[in-house]
Parts: C-alpha cells; structure tokens; sequence
C-alpha cells in the first residue's frame, strides 16, 4: 500500500509543474501532490530564513497527505533549505541543483557553463560550488534574473513583452562565449524558447528540473517505493495559495490538461 502514496511536489509558484510535466512522461504510474504557494511569490529577493520557514510549511502541509518522497522543485528553496529538511523528515526528499549541475557538465564541451536564477539562488552560490567540486576547472558565469518568475507567474511568457525583458537580461552573457547555460529557476523552462533565440542556437540549455525527475525515477527504485499498479487512474492534485483560476490556466496550457484538480489552501496560519 506505501508504494501507492503519491510523491509530493512544492514550489512557489506555477515553475515546479515544469519538473511535473517530465514527472507525468517519465513516471505515468506514479500519483502527484503538487503545492505552490503563488501568494507569496517570488522566492528569490526573500531572505534565507523566511525562504526556509515557507519551505517547511509546505513540506509539512504535503507530509499530512502521506507523501512517500518529496521534490523540492525550486531552485531558491533547494539552495537554502534542502540540506535541514533532508535531514528532518523520514522520507526520500530531492532538489534540483545537484541533476541540473551534473547535466551541465556532462553536455559541457569548453568547460564555460552559465547559470541564470534568482537572486537567492545566485548569491547562494550552490550552483557554482556543485560545478566546481566536481569539475574544479569549470569556468562558471551566474546571472540572476529577478523579472523572470513575475512574467511567467503573470502568465506573459509568451507575450512581446517577455522577449524584451530576456534579451535585455541576458546581454551580458554574450561575451561569455559560454557553451552551456544551466536554467537554474523551474519558472525559466516556459521562457526556454525565447532564452535560447536570446543566447542563440549554439548554446546547450539545461533544465534543471527536468533532469530531477531522472534522479526521482534512481530513488524509487533504490528506495523499492515504485507504484506498479496500473489499473488506477492515477491522481494529479494541485494546491495553490494564491488564485486557482490563474494556476488553472498556467498549468492547463502547461501540461495539456483540461480539467485540472487546483484547490486554493492557506499556509499563513502554520
């Protein structure tokens, strides 16, 4: 029956269903739970301790619903808080920087690998730390990107807009002559084509999220947690502190499904 509980996905906003999207395709047996505290948007100019202290209120709204591992599918809370929360819960929990930074190596061909996020996530620095203790010559260029997450939490990442702000964000790094580029925040990925016309074809993107799941699907069978059963239809429920209606449409578009199960909950009081 454990094997049946669902794997809980948190985030703060709408990015972490880039990482449910792959979850979705690599792991179909698999039911989710996933949070994202939209209200309280974005994580990344925070301070460490508010970031840590959300963190916690979701980990511990998703552990009442009897996860059997959980993704901390957001960059800024990885970087903060993943090492306590690891170290204070019973269950498998993962974050993104670890997949992302080896996926970056691995597609790396001159060693110049860049890294865009938050600014929580970049003056954290874990990105560069996790590069340069397994590739200690990596030359490493960060850059944080503070007006993305709005534009894709105010569901603009299409719009003319968006392609403004990208190319005036990313200027800097054209001189780089960078041959990877790491997208360290799960919001970027729906920016990913503007992104990539910004810093042009040549450069390998890497989505951090994305190669998590892989790391989830090496858990579940170390851990023997895998759901077989396949018969069930497997459930996919979304919690958002802020408006459902607006995650409904982001997500509905996102992952191509129409009548997604959102429920609006409050964190606040925890």
């Amino acid at each position: 029956m454990s094997n049946e509980r669902p794997i809980g996905f948190i985030d703060s906003g709408v990015g972490g269903l880039t990482v449910v999207k792959e979850a979705m395709r690599q792991l179909p047996n698999e039911e989710i739970l996933y949070l994202g505290d939209t209200a309280r948007c974005p994580y990344g100019p925070r301070p460490a301790e508010q970031v840590i202290e959300f963190t916690w209120q979701m980990t511990r709204f998703l552990l009442k619903k009897k996860i059997k591992m959980l993704v901390i599918a957001c960059n800024t809370a990885t970087a903060v808080a993943l090492a306590e929360i690891k170290k204070k819960v019973d269950i498998p929990v993962i974050g993104v920087i670890q997949p992302g930074s080896r996926a970056a190596l691995k597609a790396s061909d001159s060693g110049r690998v860049g890294i865009i996020g938050t600014i929580g996530t970049i003056k954290s620095d874990s990105y560069k730390h996790e590069l340069q203790e397994k590739a200690p010559e990596t030359y490493v260029s960060s850059l944080a990107c503070p007006k993305f997450v709005p534009i894709v939490e105010s569901n603009q990442y299409n719009s003319s807009v968006a392609k403004k702000i990208v190319s005036q964000t990313l200027s800097p790094l054209k001189k780089e002559k960078l041959d990877t580029l790491i997208l360290g925040c799960t919001h970027y990925p729906l920016l990913r084509p503007i992104i990539q016309n910004v810093v042009g074809q040549e450069v390998t993107l890497i989505d951090s999220g994305a190669e998590t799941v892989s790391d989830v699907s090496t858990l579940l069978d170390y851990f023997n947690l895998n759901n077989y059963d396949q018969t069930a239809p497997k459930a996919k429920k979304f919690y958002t502190t802020g408006s459902p209606k607006m995650f409904k449409d982001i997500a509905g578009q996102w992952l191509d499904i129409t009548d997604l199960n959102v429920t609006h909950i409050d964190l606040g009081g925890e």
